[in-house]
């Protein structure tokens, strides 16, 4: 009973060292993997090679929670918006504690605007300002003040990331 359990073992050893191999030649081949290097994290890559590792804000939930109540961001921390189609999306800073720099990107990942410097917003009232893009955007990277000038982003600047695939629910 022991060698045969062995031997099991051992085959279920080699077949998910397959699987895993066989997982890498398939993002090799489709241009690098398509989820994000850490759990939940979106590498956002600069022209210049710099990497952004954004938080993903995919539902409704998320992108309306934003950054709110965070007292800091690390330089190389962002949050990545993603809607289900471009518009001009509007953003506020409602119980955001942090200055940020906000950057609509279209379809193509090339930046359509940025709003540099946006101080956060703590008015009990929903009286803080709203900023909006002069074009549509399917996403939006938030990032700390000044980060965009540092990182020379300007309109026209194309990104490089893969969102994660959408799951959608199985029909019954």
């Amino acid at each position: 009973m022991l060698g045969a359990a062995s031997t099991l073992r051992g085959a279920a050893r080699l077949l998910a060292l397959g699987v895993l191999v066989l997982g890498l030649c398939t993002n090799a081949a489709v241009g690098g993997p398509a989820q994000p290097t850490q759990e939940g994290l979106v590498p956002v890559t600069t022209p210049q090679g710099v990497t952004i590792l954004a938080e993903l804000a995919d539902t409704t939930e998320k992108r309306a929670r934003g950054l709110m109540f965070r007292d800091s961001l690390p330089k190389d921390r962002g949050m990545l918006f993603t809607f289900p189609e471009p518009q001009p999306w509007t953003f506020w800073m409602k119980n955001t504690r942090i200055a940020l720099d906000i950057i609509w990107i279209d379809a193509t990942k090339k930046v359509i605007h940025i709003e540099r410097n946006v101080p956060g917003c703590l008015r009990l009232d929903d009286s803080c300002p709203n900023y909006q893009p002069n074009g549509n955007a399917l996403y939006v990277l938030e990032v700390g003040a000044g980060i965009a000038d540092g990182l020379q982003l300007d309109r026209g600047t194309k990104l490089k990331f893969q969102v994660p695939p959408t799951v959608s629910p199985i029909p019954r």
